[in-house]
């Protein structure tokens, strides 16, 4: 990226990081991927419980390494062997975490994060329960508005994570959504039933934090992610 480039991309990550803290949701900015663990070591306690919500970006960092250690109490969706029962022990276990990490599928301007779920276990965890809630997000998944939020879902974010967990749905064979803009009469713009597969179950905004500083959103200056 040219200086030009990244003078624009600085400028929307301050006003995003601007936005958020005024949201009362605290914000931080690691300049490469590699600079995730090195701040998580610095958020996190030894012996602390610790749980993650389905995301690339902690794969793709390290941070899963991380919690692999043995420093932490890692309740691990991943665990090889595990049955659908246990994983959802560990996802209901998740609630009462120190420390919840997990990713966005985008953050506005405004100082919003935007998720959309299939299980929803990531979103109902960031809405309640875990003590503290890290959200690392790469600089590419900030966007102007929530409109701007949903495309971007329809057009990366969805594919991508229905191409990784193998889903027989439009967005995989067409490597986007049905219908991949924001329509007014339906924040999802799909007709009742049309995506029988979908995994854009809850569509959720976090917004205005009653709570300070629960959340922290990490933001970093590479791609990383879906």
């Amino acid at each position: 990226m040219d200086a030009n480039r990244r003078k624009i991309r600085d400028l929307s990550i301050a006003r995003t990081m601007s936005a958020l803290e005024k949201n009362n949701i605290g914000a931080d900015f690691l300049p490469s991927v590699s600079d995730i663990v090195p701040k998580l070591k610095t958020m996190l306690h030894p012996g602390e419980t610790v749980a993650v919500g389905g995301s690339m970006t902690l794969f793709e960092s390290g941070a899963i390494d991380l919690l692999r250690s043995g420093d932490y109490r890692f309740l691990d969706r991943y665990e090889p062997g595990l049955s659908a029962k246990q994983v959802r022990k560990v996802f209901l276990d998740s609630f009462t975490a120190d420390t919840y990490l997990t990713s966005a599928n985008a953050v506005t301007e405004h100082g919003e994060l935007y998720c959309v779920d299939g299980t929803s276990n990531r979103v109902a965890a960031m809405l309640y329960g875990p003590e503290k809630v890290v959200v690392i997000v790469g600089w590419e998944k900030i966007v102007p508005d929530l409109a701007a939020a949903v495309v971007r879902v329809k057009t990366v974010a969805a594919p991508a994570n229905a191409v990784r967990l193998d889903c027989d749905t439009y967005c995989v064979k067409n490597g986007r959504c049905m219908s991949p803009v924001c329509d007014g009469r339906n924040i999802m713009a799909l007709p009742a039933g049309a995506c029988e597969n979908s995994i854009c179950c809850n569509s959720v905004v976090l917004s205005r934090q009653r709570q300070k500083g629960r959340i922290t959103v990490l933001i970093v200056g590479e791609e990383t992610g879906y």
